[in-house]
């Protein structure tokens, strides 16, 4: 099911797109329930999807340390999609979450067809997985 457009509104990576374009996004998104201590990446795995954090919150580790604590607007699975092809963290539930999580093929198309998107993926990426 479709993610309600207006939720994103509330997300940083997507509050400046356009009403239509925030539609186009949230009808590739699927909302996801985690409970806590559940892993939603693995250091290493495969990558097939981008996460965004709605509600709850997450720890991020590599090799056992914690990189970053995530919450809500936050997002994950762009490095694995666009970069790596492995995911280069572990991404583990805090609290009940609340998740969109959006297949990597429709987010690579998205974020192609968006350039402020396709900026601020880059910028993150950037930021997260230095040259």
């Amino acid at each position: 099911m479709a993610v309600d457009p207006a939720l994103l509104t509330a997300i940083p990576l997507f509050a400046e797109l356009s009403d239509e374009q925030r539609a186009q996004v949230a009808a590739k998104f699927e909302e996801r329930d985690a409970q806590p201590g559940e892993y939603l990446s693995h250091e290493g795995g495969a990558g097939y999807f981008f996460f965004v954090i709605e509600s709850g919150a997450a720890t991020v580790t590599r090799d056992g340390k914690t990189l970053a604590e995530f919450g809500p607007g936050d997002f994950f699975g762009e490095a694995a999609i666009f970069k790596t092809r492995r995911r280069t963290a572990t991404v583990t539930t805090t609290a009940p979450t609340i998740l969109f999580a959006m297949f990597g093929a429709d987010f690579a198309k998205l974020v192609a067809d968006i350039p402020s998107l396709h900026t601020r993926i880059d910028d993150a990426l950037a930021a997260r997985i230095p040259d």
